[in-house]
């Protein structure tokens, strides 16, 4: 997909952290709201298969928004180690997350309170190291080494590879 073409795509960054923030709100309230959390997880490939980029990243991502309309005031905007940028710490954390992820779910043994629960843990885990990440160097350094970043940009490779996009 051209430049031109992503552009078209309306951006609801200023707006989209109100999902995140209704999603742990109706969690606490509910369990069963925790499911909910799997439709954030899951967006980003949806993206990459129809728009062939992360157009989630930039146009939608919940976490993303958060972490820049809130963050602003109080980070130190210093930049993400060169290190923590590196393809061996992205897949280092995709896979920690992936493996995390696993236990929880098996952990859960088809249990539908146990695997919302899960996604919750997940979901919050990943938004508190964000925030940590957001404060001591740019609000939104957590997108640059984002696993789920990481794992739609394979996604892309591999159908690229594969030629199932173009």
């Amino acid at each position: 997909m051209d430049r031109s073409s992503l552009l078209k795509i309306k951006s609801i960054q200023s707006w989209s952290w109100i999902f995140l923030v209704s999603y742990f709100i109706l969690a606490q309230f509910n369990v069963y709201f925790g499911i909910l959390g799997l439709v954030c997880m899951f967006m980003p490939f949806y993206f990459i298969i129809k728009y062939k980029s992360k157009v989630h990243c930039s146009h939608i991502c919940p976490r993303g928004s958060f972490l820049g309309k809130f963050l602003n005031k109080i980070s130190f905007n210093n930049h993400l180690p060169n290190w923590m940028r590196t393809k061996k710490f992205k897949n280092l954390l995709l896979t920690m997350m992936i493996l995390s992820f696993s236990f929880s779910l098996y952990n859960a043994r088809g249990s539908y309170v146990e695997l919302s629960s899960a996604i919750t843990k997940m979901m919050f885990m990943s938004l508190s190291l964000g925030i940590v990440l957001g404060i001591f160097y740019k609000p939104r350094a957590w997108c640059q080494i984002c696993p789920m970043s990481t794992g739609s940009e394979k996604l892309k490779i591999i159908l690229l590879k594969s030629k199932k996009i173009k």
